[in-house]
């Protein structure tokens, strides 16, 4: 599994321990801990596909989710899983750490097929968030892709694979390992395994994701 991690003492802390990680801002802080299997919005000559978060934890509550299969026109997520729990460090000093993630299976879409497109699969997956006292970190897995064509052996955090047609045409964007810190940094950390978006070339406007987490520092 892929790991990311955040420190709470400051952007410097964090920058280091990264590596070549580079995120984009974000404007508030992480929950606690969250995780959900997938969502989709998008809209396809006219007609508007949308699911939902699908199944949502948070170690506020529900602690754990499940969804089944569910699929829309040119989206299919298989079943999937979430579990956000949290276990007491010490007792007697209140520190807890949380553990906050999603897997599922047999995801695939086929809405750029119609557009000369590939048709895209993902077998299994599973993404992960920790807290602690101390900081966070994030780890993503996946397995069985096909219609990725041209993807890196080793698939680096934020990683941005184009989507094309035959003719090299960009038709959507896949982001792997998305990462996402606040500014200014609290040590918190947002991850999503994977991140597509249309572009206009695809007459698809809107986006998918699939295994998403955030978590931040424990009290």
């Amino acid at each position: 599994m892929k790991q990311i991690r955040a420190r709470r003492f400051g952007a410097l802390t964090a920058a280091l321990v990264l590596g070549l990680v580079v995120a984009p801002p974000a404007w508030a802080a992480n929950p606690a801990g969250v995780a959900t299997v997938g969502s989709a919005e998008f809209t396809k000559a006219g007609t508007q596909v949308s699911v939902p978060q699908l199944g949502r934890c948070a170690v506020e509550g529900p602690t754990s989710n499940q969804s089944e299969a569910v699929a829309r026109t040119g989206v299919r997520f298989g079943a999937g899983t979430s579990t956000c729990t949290t276990a007491v460090v010490d007792e007697a000093a209140g520190t807890t750490t949380t553990t906050s993630e999603a897997s599922g299976t047999d995801f695939e879409l086929s809405a750029l097929v119609s557009e000369d497109g590939p048709r895209l699969r993902v077998a299994n997956w599973k993404v992960t968030c920790t807290g602690t006292e101390s900081g966070t970190h994030a780890g993503w897995s996946i397995g069985g892709l096909r219609g990725f064509h041209g993807l890196p052996e080793q698939i680096p955090p934020n990683y941005v694979h184009n989507i094309t047609k035959s003719d090299g045409t960009v038709l959507a964007t896949a982001t792997f390992g998305e990462t996402v810190l606040p500014t200014p940094n609290d040590g918190s950390i947002a991850l999503t395994m994977l991140h597509i978006r249309f572009t206009e070339a695809s007459a698809i406007a809107g986006e998918v994701v699939l295994g998403a987490t955030a978590c931040s520092p424990t009290p």
